[in-house]
C-alpha cells in the first residue's frame, strides 16, 4: 500500500476594501473676501488660523487647492456645506470634489 499523500487545505480570507478617496478643492475667485473663505475653513474643515490662511493662499496664487482628502460621502458632504455658507453669505466661494488616484 502507497504512503498517503496529506491533503492540503486552502483557506480563503476576506478583505475589506479600502474606500476610495476623495479630494476636497478650493477654486479661486476674484470676489469672495479672503477672510469669509478662512471663516469657512476653519468651521467646515476645522483648519487653525494658518492652514486656512495657506490654504487660501494656496488657491488664490495657483487657481485651486487641495483642502482635505476624504471617504467620498464625507467629501461631498463637506463640499455641499463651504459651497452653501458661501452662498448664503451672496459669495461665489465654490469647492468641488474629485477622485484620488
Amino acid at each position: 500500500m502507497a504512503p498517503s499523500i496529506p491533503q492540503l487545505k486552502t483557506r480563503t480570507r476576506t478583505r475589506a476594501e479600502r474606500p476610495r478617496l476623495y479630494k476636497v478643492i478650493l477654486l479661486n475667485d476674484d470676489f469672495t473676501p479672503r477672510d469669509f473663505v478662512v471663516t469657512v475653513l476653519k468651521a467646515i474643515f476645522r483648519m487653525t488660523e494658518g492652514e486656512a490662511l495657506g490654504v487660501m493662499m494656496t488657491a488664490h496664487q495657483r487657481g485651486a487647492c487641495v483642502v482635505a482628502v476624504f471617504t467620498r460621502e464625507i467629501a461631498e458632504e463637506k463640499c455641499l456645506r463651504a459651497n452653501d455658507e458661501g452662498r448664503r453669505a451672496g459669495h461665489p466661494l465654490a469647492f468641488t470634489t474629485e477622485r484620488e488616484e
